[in-house]
């Protein structure tokens, strides 16, 4: 097992959830080889949902990802396709850190879970970090080179890597349009009154542009989700939060892209989850046309866009609800549900 303990930021802090160690360590012992020392545990602090612990035996580190307490909807956190995932593009895809060992056993910890490489590096959340900030064009290069990952993995033969039933690509949008709409009213409780969410997910149902290409989806593609080379912003070393990966029309991955991607002149947050304030960054224009440039189609771009900024307005719903009922005392959480409506209203504008 390779030590990657080099030096870099550091991103975690004392544990605050309630686990079992101690079967933990035994289960590791038994499925990861090479471990050798005492373990030590911190959690990454940079996610919202799923919860990320840095795993530390003697001198070797390893993240164990599992799903966030509480109620978890159908087909969210999936550990078991994200380990299914990085298994397969880690020999091809050099961003997908490298898969080592999965657990369905709830007896474990309480959740299923997945082991993965620890990889270190820079990631852009608040502010663009040292070792990239003082670098010329940092924002525009951290910024194209997500881009330029993004159309290298939309770039993959499933099929060559063993994922082709990674997901049923026929319908794939649909189901989405159905299933967040499904998401929405579990958390809300339903309601008779057609509202803006209603009508919206009417007009993005009307109006959606035909599946004309089917690639490997991330499905949460943003900035925060990537991890990069110290004093190298060219370079994306680790792309994070593989749970919701899938086939389907690559433009939803470069949708949810721009739905993260602020500017100055945006009427509201469209991305409150993140605080970087993105003055000087490129444009979505850019992000676009940079991956256009790699020969991937942007057609209908623009509804891709609305619809990952719909969704996000489910996502932000629901990181509150966690907050409200008590399965989360991330204060982070508590103000989330004032930003629904506004990028409701967004969404509108753009559809």
């Amino acid at each position: 097992m390779a030590n990657l303990n080099t030096p870099a930021e550091s991103d975690t802090s004392p544990v605050s959830d309630p686990q079992d160690w101690v079967g933990l360590e035994l289960w590791l012992r038994s499925e990861v080889p090479d471990l050798d020392g005492p373990l030590q545990v911190e959690q990454f602090t940079g996610g919202h949902a799923n919860l990320t612990y840095c795993v530390t035996v003697g001198t070797t580190e390893l993240v164990v990802r599992r799903p966030p307490f509480g109620d978890i909807a159908p087909g969210a956190h999936d550990m078991a396709r994200e380990f299914r995932v990085l298994r397969g593009l880690g020999p091809v895809f050099d961003p997908a850190p490298r898969a080592l060992a999965f657990c369905d056993d709830v007896s474990v910890i309480g959740a299923p879970f997945l082991v993965v490489e620890r990889r270190r590096g820079l990631v852009v959340r608040d502010v663009i970090p040292p070792g990239l900030a003082e670098l010329p064009d940092a924002a525009c290069r951290v910024s194209m080179a997500l881009v330029d990952a993004l159309a290298e993995l939309h770039a993959i033969d499933a099929a060559e890597v063993g994922l082709e039933r990674l997901g049923r690509p026929d319908g794939f949008v649909e189901r989405q349009l159905a299933g967040w709409h499904d998401r929405w009213h579990r958390i809300r409780g339903g309601t008779a009154e057609l509202g803006l969410f209603d009508r919206v997910h009417e007009r993005l149902g009307a109006t959606r542009p035909p599946t004309t290409r089917v690639s490997i989806l991330h499905n949460d593609y943003k900035l925060d989700n990537a991890m990069f080379t110290p004093g190298d912003p060219d370079r994306v070393s680790s792309i994070f939060d593989w749970d919701m990966a899938t086939l389907g029309d690559p433009l939803v991955d470069l949708g949810t892209l721009l739905g993260y991607w602020k500017e100055p002149a945006d009427p509201t947050d469209r991305a409150p989850t993140i605080a970087l304030d993105m003055t000087g960054f490129p444009s979505r224009d850019s992000i676009v046309e940079r991956y256009a440039a790699a020969g991937h189609d942007v057609e209908h771009v623009q509804w891709y866009e609305a619809f990952a900024l719909w969704k996000h307005a489910v996502v932000l719903a629901q990181l509150n609800h966690r907050f409200v009922v008590g399965d989360s005392t991330d204060e982070r959480l508590r103000v989330l549900g004032d930003h629904v409506e506004p990028i409701l209203a967004l969404t509108d504008s753009l559809v």
